[in-house]
């Protein structure tokens, strides 16, 4: 089963600052992933939030599984070394 990907407006201007290498890859790994959800135990960031997160060279996707309408929600995408100050 195939989920959708969407993204928040401030994602969808973060990709726009990206390098062109970087944002080939992440697009792979974003449409990787709405095909072949990987298993959300061990991709759970710690907290009591909703969010999960992949790998993608230095940066990191950090997403919502919303399974009742089979959506991707995708939060925030950044380098590894400050992506995870501004989660919450």
């Amino acid at each position: 089963m195939a989920y959708t990907i969407k993204f928040r407006p401030a994602v969808e201007k973060s990709l726009k600052k990206l390098p062109k290498k970087e944002l080939i890859r992440i697009k792979r790994k974003i449409d990787a992933l709405a095909e072949n959800l990987p298993d959300p135990a061990t991709t759970k960031i710690k907290g009591n939030n909703n969010f999960h997160k992949i790998r993608s060279g230095d940066y990191r996707i950090i997403y919502e599984i919303h399974d009742d309408t089979l959506v991707i929600l995708v939060a925030k995408i950044g380098h590894r070394k400050d992506i995870y100050k501004h989660i919450f």
